[in-house]
C-alpha cells in the first residue's frame, strides 16, 4: 500500500517506529526500576485531549505491568476554569497559585474529586490496570494548611489567597498498601487542615512531597510545553539549582511553571534520583522518558 496517500496508515508506521525503540531500549531501564516508585503528576491541559490521555492511561498501566510503581497526582485547571465560567466567575492567580474563596473551592472538589480523577481511573482500569482514586483525605493521606504568600506590592504583608494550602504532613500508609497490592493510586490534590476546612494544594507540590516523602526513583511533571523554555523560547534540557535562581530573577521562569520548579527543585535536593519536565502533547512521553535514552524535555538537578 501506498502510504503516502493513507495518512493514518503514516500515522500508525509512526507509532511502530515509536513503539520499537522503546522497547530495544526498555530492558535496562526495566530492571533498573523494577520495584521503584515513580511519581508522575499529570497537568490538567494535557487531560484536555482524550487521545493524551488515553496515551498516557496505557502508559501508566504498562509501567505498573513490568514491575514498577507509578503513583500518580492529576491537575485539572482547565476544567475548573470552564465550570467557574458556567457559575460567571473568572479565575485569578497569584504567583502561580489559584485564589480559591469558598463557592470556588465547592466546584474546586467537585470538578478534581468527582469527575478528572474518576475519569482517569476509568481510563487506566480500561487499559488494564487496577487504579484507585484518592484525594489527600484519604487515610489521612495529606493534612493541609493554610497557605499565606508574600505580597510584593506590600511589605511586611501576607497575600491571603482563600482555601489553597500546603502540607503540613503526609502519612503515606495508604499509598504503600495500595501500591503494595498491585493498585495503582490516582491523587486529586485536595487535603483537609486541622481547622476542619478543605483546601485546593497544588498538584506540583503534592507531587514534589510525595516524590520525597516515599523515597521516589523518579518525579515526572507532565505539562503542555516542551519543558523549560529560556528567553528566547527555546527548551533547556537541563538545569541547575543556580541556573534556575538566574531565569526566575530575569522572568523566564514565570507563572504557573514557578511551583513546578519550587517542587522539582526541593525533590531534587531531597534525594529524588531524577526530576523532570516533560511535554504531554508527545504521544507515550512517559515511556519515553522513563523508559528509553532520549528525553523529551528538562532535567533538574540541585547541583
Amino acid at each position: 500500500m501506498d502510504l503516502k496517500n493513507n495518512p493514518s496508515k503514516i500515522e500508525d508506521s509512526i507509532q511502530s517506529k515509536i513503539k520499537a525503540v522503546v522497547l530495544s531500549q526498555a530492558l535496562p531501564y526495566i530492571k533498573k526500576f523494577n520495584g521503584k516508585t515513580i511519581i508522575i503528576k499529570l497537568g490538567g491541559n494535557v487531560m484536555s485531549d482524550e487521545n493524551l490521555k488515553s496515551s498516557f492511561a496505557h502508559d501508566v498501566t504498562w509501567l505498573k505491568s513490568v514491575g514498577i510503581n507509578p503513583v500518580v497526582i492529576h491537575g485539572g485547571g482547565p476544567q475548573i476554569e470552564t465550570h467557574l465560567a458556567k457559575l460567571g466567575k473568572e479565575a485569578e492567580f497569584f504567583n502561580g497559585f489559584r485564589v480559591t474563596d469558598a463557592e470556588t473551592m465547592d466546584v474546586v472538589e467537585m470538578v478534581l474529586a468527582g469527575k478528572v480523577n474518576k475519569e482517569l481511573v476509568e481510563l487506566i482500569n480500561q487499559s488494564g490496570g487496577r487504579a484507585v482514586g484518592l484525594t489527600g483525605q484519604d487515610g489521612n493521606l495529606i493534612r493541609a494548611k493554610k497557605m499565606l504568600l508574600d505580597d510584593k506590592n506590600k511589605l511586611d504583608k501576607e497575600f491571603d489567597i482563600g482555601h489553597v494550602g500546603n502540607i503540613e504532613k503526609v502519612d503515606p500508609k495508604i499509598l504503600l498498601s495500595l501500591t503494595g497490592e498491585g493498585f495503582i493510586p490516582v491523587i486529586a490534590p485536595i487535603a483537609t487542615g486541622i481547622d476542619g476546612e478543605t483546601y485546593n494544594i497544588n498538584a506540583d507540590v503534592v507531587a514534589g512531597k510525595l516524590a520525597e516523602v516515599l523515597q521516589a526513583e523518579k518525579l515526572v511533571l507532565i505539562t503542555n510545553t516542551p519543558g523549560v523554555l529560556d528567553a528566547q523560547g527555546n527548551l533547556i534540557t537541563g538545569l541547575t539549582a543556580r541556573e534556575i535562581a538566574e531565569l526566575i530573577k530575569n522572568r523566564s521562569i514565570s507563572g504557573g511553571m514557578l511551583p513546578k520548579i519550587a517542587s522539582a527543585l526541593e525533590a531534587s535536593k531531597s534525594g529524588v534520583e531524577s526530576v523532570h519536565i516533560i511535554d504531554g502533547r508527545v504521544s507515550n512521553c512517559l515511556l519515553l522518558e522513563v523508559l528509553t535514552d532520549q528525553g523529551v524535555g528538562t532535567m533538574i538537578k540541585s547541583h
